[in-house]
């Protein structure tokens, strides 16, 4: 809880932290509105599936470009120009008056969600550095409270009628929040280090940090897509239980978040991804027993556990010796994604083809693929000091 209170207590944390939550917050306001998108355009679910593919397309086409742009700008006031543009582009999906006009809004939402997802995490990981402080597991505690209030938002869609309006409503919190902090980051730099390439030796790390976020972000994305269903087909659960499994795991890994970095400055990165990729093998294992509220608790259990993961493979891949920190997250975040937009179709095929509890068996080898990886990670750093 250290590092909490080091953001609630000291606008130079804050900062930096409320961005991680104001993207959540023009991405949840988007989401909750998706339904009501689809029905005044009149467009079925295959159409909305391939509008919504160009917003994960903006977010991947922004990934090889970024970290350059974030280097010659300075990280902090990227980041700021982030914001700018994320409020900027968020109202113009629910401004789209065609199908058409939908998809390029959102590839250019994603877009700026990418650039400015790099470059926040960019900024911590400067700030770490610069003040020996460890603050980004809480700072993504903060985008899991962006997206609560972003949920809490949704009480106004009866009231307000008018999907653009509360997303200028929502974008006005974020921007007045942001204004407000802009300085106490904007002339942050990242060092830009000599060695521009990628040596076999510096790729190796960053390939199995990539390899693990691919699978954390993965089974993220498809705990969040499948545990309702899994709860009601496979558990039997009553339907007032069905959402239990996802609730769980989102309030567990909003506290994880807030708890993680006091706990990753005695055990280290490594050795926490190590114990975090465990807690969540342990939480498959109660999924996997089928019964209702062992499921529910192994939901959470793993929403514990993948609560620190990415943030510690963020923290060091932008460490990284000869590697750039934005290069570094960049390369991090891309895998990321694509494990958080792969998985959930990945699932659903195997539990076309085969059943959803198969779908978890397979979530739990990927787990403890994860945990065999930070293995190798330790044996390399233990080899090189």
């Amino acid at each position: 809880m250290r590092s909490l209170l080091l953001i609630l207590t000291n606008p130079r944390y804050f900062g930096p932290s409320w961005v991680f939550a104001s993207i959540n917050i023009l991405f949840g306001t988007w989401a909750i509105y998706i339904p009501t998108v689809k029905d005044q355009l009149g467009i079925d679910k295959s159409e909305l599936g391939i509008a919504l593919f160009f917003l994960a397309l903006g977010v991947f086409t922004i990934f090889p470009f970024a970290s350059k742009v974030i280097d010659k700008m300075g990280v902090g006031k990227a980041t700021r120009a982030g914001v700018l543009l994320s409020c900027l582009t968020a109202i113009l999906p629910l401004l789209a008056p065609n199908y058409y006009s939908l998809a390029a809004s959102l590839f250019l939402f994603g877009i700026c969600n990418g650039f400015t997802d790099i470059s926040m995490n960019t900024l911590v990981t400067e700030i770490e550095k610069e003040d020996k402080e460890k603050f980004m597991s809480a700072s993504h505690g903060f985008f899991s409270l962006g997206g609560v209030l972003a949920g809490l938002g949704s009480f106004l869609i009866g009231p307000l009628g008018n999907p653009p309006l509360h997303m200028f409503l929502a974008i006005l919190l974020v921007l007045v929040v942001n204004m407000a902090f802009f300085n106490r980051y904007k002339n942050v730099v990242a060092p830009i280090e000599e060695n521009d390439g990628f040596s076999w030796s510096l790729f190796k790390p960053l390939l199995l940090l990539g390899f693990i976020s691919f699978f954390s972000m993965g089974s993220e994305g498809a705990i969040v897509d499948w545990s309702g269903l899994y709860l009601k087909e496979v558990s039997l659960a009553p339907e007032f239980l069905w959402g239990a499994g996802f609730l769980g795991f989102q309030v567990t890994m909003t506290v994880g978040r807030f708890l993680g970095d006091g706990i990753s400055s005695k055990l280290g990165s490594i050795k926490m991804v190590a114990l975090a990729s465990i807690m969540v093998m342990l939480g498959y294992g109660l999924v996997l027993t089928t019964q209702t509220h062992m499921a529910i608790a192994g939901f959470a259990l793993s929403g514990l556990g993948f609560s620190v993961i990415v943030p510690e493979v963020f923290r060091i891949g932008g460490n990284v010796k000869g590697v750039d920190s934005s290069k570094g997250v960049s390369f991090i975040a891309g895998t990321g994604y694509a494990g958080f937009l792969a998985a959930p179709p990945i699932i659903g095929f195997i539990a076309d083809t085969s059943s959803l509890f198969t779908c978890f068996i397979v979530l739990l080898v990927c787990s403890s693929a994860i945990l065999l990886s930070t293995i190798i990670l330790q044996k390399r750093k233990r080899s090189s000091n």
